[in-house]
């Protein structure tokens, strides 16, 4: 069941964060920013396992962090493996393929509940009219709370029902 909150991602108590990258994001700016500068293993990892397999975009890859916190990387922007080249935009077709991939590891991880910020819609570039009925196709009947940040407040923790 998806609620829309407000508050601070980076205080929620889900079990796992989702957030949109590039398959070559350096984690500089953005919600990945954030995320890196709380989890600073998680960037160093991220760019590992990039060097390693070269993701593409609308891939996902999972990090888990001391706690038990799980993150969801989802390759919602283009972008090319080549030394010196930048992050791309989201696009449509990625977040969508991302989200299916999404849909899918939380049913078969035990996940029990995610938090998600507008995705692509940062960074990324996209309009949060387009992406919203993506989240709430792939993501709405499943049975844990989903968590939508449509409201940055920092510093603040949002109200979660359910965790």
């Amino acid at each position: 069941m998806i609620h829309e909150v407000s508050g601070d991602l980076l205080l929620t108590k889900a079990q796992a964060i989702a957030h949109g990258v590039a398959p070559n994001d350096h984690f500089d700016s953005g919600l990945a920013l954030s995320l890196r500068e709380n989890w600073p293993s998680l960037a160093k990892d991220f760019r590992h396992y990039a060097h390693q397999t070269h993701p593409k975009p609308g891939e996902l890859w999972i990090w888990s962090g001391v706690g038990g916190i799980r993150i969801f990387n989802l390759m919602t922007q283009e972008g090319d493996h080549g030394h010196g080249t930048k992050a791309g935009k989201a696009t449509v077709a990625n977040v969508n393929h991302c989200l299916k991939r999404l849909r899918h590891d939380i049913e078969t991880s035990g996940i029990k509940s995610l938090a998600i910020p507008k995705l692509a819609t940062g960074v990324g570039g996209l309009d949060w009219a387009d992406v919203k009925p993506l989240i709430h196709q792939h993501l709405d009947d499943l049975s844990i709370p989903i968590f939508v940040y449509t409201t940055y407040k920092k510093g603040e923790a949002a109200a979660e029902p359910g965790v």
